[in-house]
Parts: C-alpha cells; sequence; structure tokens
C-alpha cells in the first residue's frame, strides 16, 4: 500500500509511551518464560493463552488458527477504521534446554540477576512477544487516534521450520498484512533482511574390504576427507569474498558426518551435510552446483570412489532484503531515532519466520531485543532494559504506521 512517509507526533509519542509500565513488562516476561514451551514436541497451548488473555482483556479481537491442536497461533487484531494493515509476529516456542547441570540458573525459573531475566526462551523469543505484546496494549490503552489495524501474531513452531506457525499464517487467506516485524534477537537494531540458506548432502560410496586388506577396498572416510579439504581450501575462501552491506559474508560449514560399519572394515560409504548459508545475489541451485563440481573434482582420479551431491534437509530459500525507502523501514528507524537508538540498518544471518511473510510478498523487517549469541545456550538471558527499550521501539513504530487518524 502507497503510505506517506511515517512520522511521530512528539505529544501522541509521549501519550504512547507513558502507557508502558516496566512491573508489567517484567512480570509478563516472568509469566512466559516460566511455561515450559519446548519444541520438540512443540505443545504451546498455556503460552498462547497466556498471550490471548492479556491481548483480548484490552479489546483486541482473537482468533486462533492452527493445524495441530497442541501448536496454536495467536491473531489478535485492534481495528480501527480503513488504514493500513500491521503486523507484529514473535514465537513462543523454545529449543530444549540440554542438560540441566550445565545451568546456572534454572531454565525455567524466569530468576532476575542484574537486571537481567534468565531462562529459556527469555532471549529467544518471549522478549521480543512481551515487548510487542506491551506494546500494543500501550497502543490501545493510549487514547491516542489511529487508522487501520495493528495484529499481533504470536505463534508456535518457529524453532522446527515454522510449517505449523508462521507458514501457515502467512498463506491464509484471512491474514493480509500491508507491513510485518518480525521479532527476533537483533539487539534493537532494524534488519532489513535475512540470509537465505541450502542444506547440501554430500555422499562419497567406496568399496568395502577386510581392515587387514585396505587395498582391497576403497575407503569412503578417506575420500570424503579429500572433498571436505577441497572445500576448504577452493571454495571456502571464494565464499567469504562474497559480501553485502547488510550481512556477513557468504558461509558454509559441515554440520554432521557419519560413515562406516565397523572398526575393522574399510568404510564403502560416508555422508556429510552442509550448513550453507546465502547472501543476496546467490541461488539456492547453484550454491550446490558449485559444491558439486568441487566435491567430483576432489576424488575424480582415485579408483572405486563416487560422489553424489544433492539439496537435503532444509533451506532453498533465497536471502530476502526490504528497501531502505519502505515506510516500514522508515517507521522503525523513526522510532530509534526518536528513542535514540542505532540507526544504522542491518541484516540477519540467522533464520527467522520472516521468510515465510516475505514470499508472499509482505515487506517484512525484523526486530527484537536480545543478543542471537546467547540463543540455544545454557543461562539464556536477555536485559530488562533491552526489553523496555524494545516495547518503546515497537509503540512508536506502531503509531508511526498508524497514526495520523
Amino acid at each position: 500500500m502507497t503510505l506517506a512517509s511515517p512520522r511521530l507526533d512528539p505529544k501522541q509519542a509521549t501519550q504512547v509511551l507513558a502507557q508502558i509500565d516496566e512491573r508489567e513488562v517484567v512480570e509478563f516476561l516472568q509469566s512466559l518464560v516460566r511455561i515450559p514451551s519446548i519444541n520438540p514436541p512443540g505443545d504451546v497451548r498455556d503460552a498462547i493463552a497466556r498471550c490471548r488473555e492479556t491481548l483480548e482483556a484490552a479489546g483486541f479481537a482473537i482468533e486462533i488458527l492452527a493445524e495441530e491442536e497442541t501448536k496454536p497461533n495467536l491473531i489478535a487484531r485492534l481495528e480501527r477504521g480503513s488504514g493500513p494493515v500491521l503486523l507484529w509476529n514473535a514465537h513462543v516456542d523454545v529449543v530444549p534446554t540440554g542438560e540441566e547441570s550445565a545451568w546456572t540458573h534454572p531454565p525455567f525459573g524466569a530468576e532476575i540477576h542484574d537486571r537481567r531475566v534468565y531462562g529459556r526462551g527469555a532471549g529467544d523469543d518471549k522478549a521480543s512477544v512481551t515487548a510487542q505484546i506491551m506494546a500494543a496494549l500501550a497502543l490501545a490503552r493510549s487514547g491516542v487516534p489511529l487508522r487501520g489495524t495493528l495484529i499481533v501474531n504470536t505463534v508456535a513452531d518457529e524453532e522446527i521450520g515454522g510449517v505449523a506457525g508462521s507458514q501457515l499464517v502467512a498463506q491464509s487467506d484471512t491474514i493480509r498484512p500491508d507491513f510485518v516485524i518480525v521479532g527476533e534477537q537483533t539487539l534493537n537494531r532494524v534488519c532489513v533482511g535475512e540470509k537465505g540458506g541450502q542444506g547440501v548432502r554430500i555422499t562419497v560410496y567406496g568399496r568395502a574390504a577386510h581392515g587387514a586388506l585396505p587395498w582391497e577396498g576403497a575407503n569412503a572416510i578417506e575420500g570424503m576427507a579429500r572433498v571436505i579439504v577441497a572445500l576448504q581450501d577452493e571454495l571456502w575462501p571464494e565464499l567469504a569474498k562474497r559480501t553485502h552491506p547488510y550481512f556477513h559474508p557468504s558461509s558454509a560449514c559441515v554440520s554432521l558426518i557419519e560413515g562406516g560399519v565397523k572398526s575393522n572394515v574399510v568404510p564403502d560409504r560416508c555422508t556429510i551435510h552442509i550448513d550453507r548459508r546465502i547472501v543476496p545475489g546467490e541461488k539456492p541451485a547453484e550454491v550446490v552446483a558449485e559444491i558439486r563440481r568441487v566435491a567430483e573434482q576432489a576424488i575424480a582420479r582415485i579408483p572405486g570412489l563416487r560422489v553424489e551431491v544433492e539439496p537435503a534437509g532444509w533451506g532453498g530459500r533465497e536471502a530476502t532484503v526490504v528497501a531502505e525507502d519502505s515506510p516500514i523501514v522508515k517507521a522503525m528507524l523513526a522510532a530509534n531515532q526518536y528513542l535514540g537508538f542505532d540507526t544504522t540498518l542491518t541484516g540477519f544471518s540467522m533464520a527467522t519466520d520472516g521468510r515465510h511473510f516475505a514470499a508472499r510478498g509482505y515487506p517484512t523487517i525484523i526486530y527484537g531485543p536480545g543478543d542471537p549469541s546467547l540463543a540455544h545456550k545454557p543461562d539464556e538471558w536477555v536485559g530488562i532494559d533491552e526489553v523496555l527499550d524494545a516495547t518503546r521501539a515497537y509503540a512508536l513504530a506502531g503509531l508511526a504506521i498508524l497514526g495520523g487518524a
């Protein structure tokens, strides 16, 4: 939709920000962190119920979209007549805790130490869920005239791909946003897109033999070693040269390896998986093809070996980038500038649910509190001040898009 350049009225901004209460924000975040919405299995019903009751009490119209009973997705609307439709998306499912003995603080205790909330999902992604819901309440309570619709979309399933979560929502005919902000850990910086990705499986086939007679076989693991070295020497340095202003360079890493059947048998098969991250301009099919070329050349002169390279596991998606002059970028920058936060545009290196909305053509950015380097680790935490800052920024970005009635 065509929208005038977003701007903030200082008086209205003050009215909205006055509705944000630190105690309410912190207690809501703690209540979410204490709900163990681990994925797998991905049962988020209690977490979604907590979000629903808060928004419903504030007058939001509620819809639940789900294909699986244990994975409901919340769609809460604040409708103020005709105008733009702004959607805020964040997820309540979290990764498993791992070995709990590695945690200093209970993973679902939501303990506060040094103005940090500790717990699995504190940063990824319940801090963003909290910021979005508390900002939505601030807009609803402020009395500032709005136009259009704010949708708070709290979802399941992000940690295993989002098929039952944001992908389902993005493909719904009842959800047609003009702009989307996906909450993830960006250190409250404005991310205008995310890297693409492609999983790649490489299998080297050889010939089995007795371990005492290795010359009778063709060792698939040794062949794979040649492939890995060739990738490291020839392709990885080239990827490091593929840069983009918003992203870290292209990258790849060997993330899994499997081979052999017994310690005294020459292995006839070895498989690795590669996690390949893509910057704008690269195509998934092309990155598979270049890995195939290097792998084939690495073992071309080794008798008895052959190699297969194919897409695998996940990915097959290009990087996404929103134009700098998009109204949603300008609105988020206006909020950060008003609050004195960083206004440098950047990109997100990890996969987010934003890709599902971007694939439908919805202008999508990523923004939220927390440091992504703390995600999925023991003693995950988020700073209270970061969450409060994100709440203020979300509220002002919403005002910039929906204000001016």
